[in-house]
């Protein structure tokens, strides 16, 4: 029995276990497993290299302990986006014309079960995208151009993808709690302009680490609206969506309450984050409230990733329309989206917009005089370029298509003749003057006003932001969509379009078209050739941000906001 104990010793000796060897860098388990000695032998093994050795590895154990659990918590503050918005390229897209029905239904009673929960959950950010019902798969007895007027591009696999870095979410556990300093902005113009102004709002908040208070939108004196931001967005989705990243509260707290608050309107055009800290920062500190307005284009469009990640969900997840509002944009889109395949066109020919653009309206010498003296009395309202003739402002492309140009721009397209088309944007100029060149060649027109049944418009007339806001959902759900004219509506559906799938969205790119116009000896079929060749790289297809840096990335989201996955 001794000899076998030996041989069993001997075994141990010749052949240790790895996994002792695991211990035996630690001078914690060298104590463990040493040989048993008197404790006066034993303390003095003790050398202060040993004992270095041993705090050391506690250090480290405890760092990444530590690194561990930070991580859990900033991956529960931020879930990953998931990649699950609906898109041409989804299932759905592929089903035939009959399943709309089915489809109708169960796309409602996903939205009615997908309530907003407690106020402490965190947000949903796949679940928080305003997404349009699928595109329809046209088929039927088309030509060739029709075919591809309504084919829709493809989007290379892009999905959103708003990873922020480990950074910007060790920071947010600080900024999402502040109390002493708060961000006051007044927020100007039209809908979509207000959306720019509140999404920077939300930036400038998280660069200077403040508090903002639900933003004030200004009576609008063109339209005379006086809506406030709780009729337009849905207040408390936009608190919950960005409590991560910005402290969003409903109003100052008493103690910051001041008679007299200085206004800073006179911000220069594209500021980047180190000038508002160093112009606001400190007044923030001693004042706890800062009051800016007129923010429009005031902050830079190449900001750090995270800050332009930080725009994206504002704009494409925050910023959800009230209930109502939403509620009544999507009955009216399904009506719409129902019959069949359709274009929602953004057909700028409102009075104010011929006044702002310094453009003549097309439509005979009494309605441009009318035009001329309101801007002569007004000129406050003439944007840009005060030096160039009306001439030159078509040809440069600043002035909108008229109801006759776009039309004709359409067909050349290869949109067919009884396409369904869905009118967004306020009542023309010259009332039915003003649409009967677009009417005469597309007569199948539709207008939100058409759509609605007796009532449902009521408590939105005389409130233009709501109305736009109405023709924003219609519009995001249609086929392909088509502005006249830039601008802000026309800017917003090509980054939200492109980030829920890629939907087409035609550009007129007016300054290299607009010269064909004039040539009336060129044949229809070779307008038509030259027009499709002109926008074939503007069909709503992916376009990297960075090939031009100063482009708004809620327009260009690829590649801030949106990644890759095939």
């Amino acid at each position: 029995m001794a000899r076998a104990r030996n041989m069993k010793n001997s075994f141990m000796t010749m052949t240790p276990s790895p996994f002792f060897h695991l211990f035996s860098v630690s001078p914690f388990a060298s104590l463990q497993f040493s040989p048993k000695r008197s404790p006066r032998n034993h303390y003095q093994n003790l050398t202060p290299k040993t004992i270095a050795l041993f705090f050391i590895s506690l250090l480290v154990t405890f760092t990444f302990l530590g690194i561990s659990i930070l991580n859990l918590i900033t991956t529960y503050q931020y879930p990953p986006l998931p990649c699950s918005v609906v898109s041409p390229s989804s299932p759905f897209s592929q089903l035939p014309l009959h399943y709309s029905q089915v489809l109708l239904a169960s796309l409602a009673s996903t939205d009615s079960n997908s309530g907003d929960g407690d106020d402490h959950d965190e947000p949903r950010l796949g679940s928080s995208v305003m997404v349009p019902l699928p595109a329809h798969v046209v088929a039927g007895n088309l030509s060739e151009e029709e075919r591809e007027f309504w084919e829709q591009p493809d989007g290379e696999g892009y999905k959103p993808c708003l990873d922020f870095s480990i950074g910007y979410r060790r920071k947010s556990a600080k900024i999402s709690k502040e109390k002493r300093r708060f961000l006051v902005v007044v927020a100007s113009g039209g809908l979509n302009q207000q959306r720019n102004q509140i999404v920077d709002a939300v930036v400038i908040a998280r660069i200077l680490e403040a508090a903002l208070v639900v933003p004030v939108l200004q009576v609008n004196l063109i339209w005379g609206d006086e809506s406030e931001f709780e009729d337009i967005f849905d207040v408390k989705h936009f608190k919950r969506t960005l409590q991560a990243d910005v402290r969003v509260v409903s109003s100052l707290p008493s103690t910051h309450l001041m008679s007299r608050q200085t206004i800073e309107n006179q911000l220069p055009y594209s500021v980047p984050p180190l000038w508002i800290r160093a112009r606001f920062l400190k007044q923030l500190n001693e004042e706890g409230v800062l009051v800016l307005k007129g923010l429009d284009s005031k902050l830079s469009k190449n900001l750090p990733p995270d800050l332009q990640k930080l725009r994206c969900k504002v704009a494409f997840h925050a910023l959800r329309f009230a209930a109502p509002i939403h509620e009544l944009g999507n009955r009216l889109a399904r009506r719409m989206w129902i019959e069949g395949p359709y274009v929602a066109l953004h057909l700028r020919l409102e009075k104010d917009v011929w006044v702002r653009t310094g453009c003549l309206t097309g439509l005979g010498p009494e309605y441009d005089e009318t035009i001329i003296k309101v801007r002569e009395s007004q000129t406050e309202y003439l944007t840009g370029k005060l030096n160039m003739s009306h001439v030159q402002r078509r040809f440069a492309g600043l002035c909108p298509l008229t109801a006759l140009e776009m039309a004709r721009f359409l067909r050349a397209l290869g949109a067919p003749g009884n396409a369904r088309v869905y009118i967004a944007g306020g009542q023309p100029f010259g009332s039915h003057l003003g649409l009967q060149p677009f009417a005469a060649a597309f007569p199948n027109l539709v207008t939100k006003e058409m759509l609605a049944w007796k009532g449902e418009l009521s408590p939105y007339i005389n409130r233009s932001s709501a109305m736009a806001a109405i023709d924003y959902i219609v519009s995001l759900n249609s086929d392909v969509f088509v502005p006249s004219h830039g601008g802000n509506m026309g800017r917003a559906m090509q980054g939200h379009r492109a980030y829920v799938g890629h939907r087409k969205h035609i550009r007129p790119n007016k300054r290299a078209m607009l010269p064909f116009f004039e040539h009336s000896s060129i044949s229809d079929t070779e307008f038509g050739s030259i027009m499709r060749k002109l926008h074939k790289k503007s069909q709503g297809q992916p376009e990297p941000r960075h090939n031009k840096r100063d482009r708004d990335v809620t327009a260009y989201p690829v590649p801030d906001c949106m990644c890759k996955h095939r």
